[in-house]
């Protein structure tokens, strides 16, 4: 059982572990032809699945608690929201919560302080531009799947790869709704700005000035340590306002552009050694609090992730 909230421990610790890449693994280690609607949600149902499924966010939990570091885990539900679950042949399943359940189990085995929270992401491609809503209109269609989390149990809410402000400020504005502490995750290119145009700067300021309760913080997944800090030195992101409030990043394990990436057809990678050495150049100059690994990402790479972190932490 974790001594502090999620929120106390984001205040009171220098460094908080979150956990390396589990889609990709799934694809590229064991094989698995995953859903056309939630992916890999629904594995929890099979028990081969689930045991490999377990085996992968096993080894994160064994990497935090050896460092001794926070953990914030995630449920493997990026694409699984309310419309998605309803069009899968896993419609009849409680999806969201009992992916809640199986990662409180596989959490109860451990003693470092570990954190599930609730993912959810775009209605459309992260990887893409296209506008799918107004603000309201993304409100109402990201609530009901940010309730049923809240009714899950989780400890905090993460909104993972978003492309765009309109829908991150109407994902926000729902999940300030529920109550819960939460995190929107951007998806940033080199050139400093979400895929929709929007600079870093510019999509934290219209967030925090449109929600009563903002996010505990910004981030970005799915990107390189270097294309991020290409994005943060851009002038109009280099200000007070980014370097108070984005702090954190699941490193993408290749330095393509999103749009090189979404066309790619293998898994782009490099070593632990070569992608940590990265982070640390990242990590001088932006001090972020939360780091992690996305695509292209292991055991390996949260290790060291998790050296570094913990040197830091002192």
């Amino acid at each position: 059982m974790n001594k502090h909230s999620f929120t106390e421990s984001y205040d009171t610790c220098p460094a908080l572990l979150t956990e390396g890449a589990i889609v990709e693994r799934l694809r590229h280690e064991y094989r698995i032809s995953l859903d056309e609607q939630i992916v890999h949600a629904g594995l929890i149902y099979d028990e081969q699945h689930k045991q490999q499924l377990a085996a992968i966010y096993s080894q994160y939990l064994d990497i935090a608690e050896s460092s001794r570091l926070p953990l914030l885990l995630m449920t493997p539900t990026r694409r699984a929201n309310k419309e998605r679950i309803a069009a899968s042949v896993f419609r009849d399943k409680n999806i969201l919560a009992d992916n809640v359940a199986f990662l409180s189990e596989l959490r109860d085995r451990y003693t470092a302080p570990v954190y599930i929270g609730g993912l959810t992401g775009c209605r459309g491609d992260a990887y893409s531009n296209r506008k799918y809503f107004s603000i309201e209109e993304a409100f109402s269609y990201h609530l009901p799947t940010l309730l049923d989390f809240k009714e899950s149990g989780v400890d905090y809410l993460f909104a993972g790869i978003m492309p765009e402000l309109t829908e991150a400020t109407g994902m926000a504005k729902a999940m300030e709704t529920t109550g819960l502490p939460y995190i929107i995750s951007f998806m940033i290119g080199r050139n400093g700005r979400l895929m929709d145009g929007t600079f870093i700067h510019e999509a934290i300021e219209a967030i925090d000035k449109q929600t009563s309760r903002p996010p505990v913080c910004y981030m970005a997944n799915c990107v390189h340590p270097d294309v991020l800090f290409e994005a943060l030195s851009h002038p109009m992101n280099d200000t007070e306002l980014v370097r108070t409030r984005f702090n954190g990043i699941q490193a993408n394990a290749s330095s393509l552009s999103p749009e090189e990436l979404n066309g790619c057809s293998c898994l782009q990678s490099s070593t632990a050694a070569e992608l940590s050495d990265r982070l640390m150049t990242l990590l001088w100059d932006f001090p972020l609090k939360i780091c992690g690994g996305c695509c292209g990402t292991d055991g390996s790479h949260l290790k060291e992730f998790a050296d570094i972190l913990s040197r830091r932490a002192g």
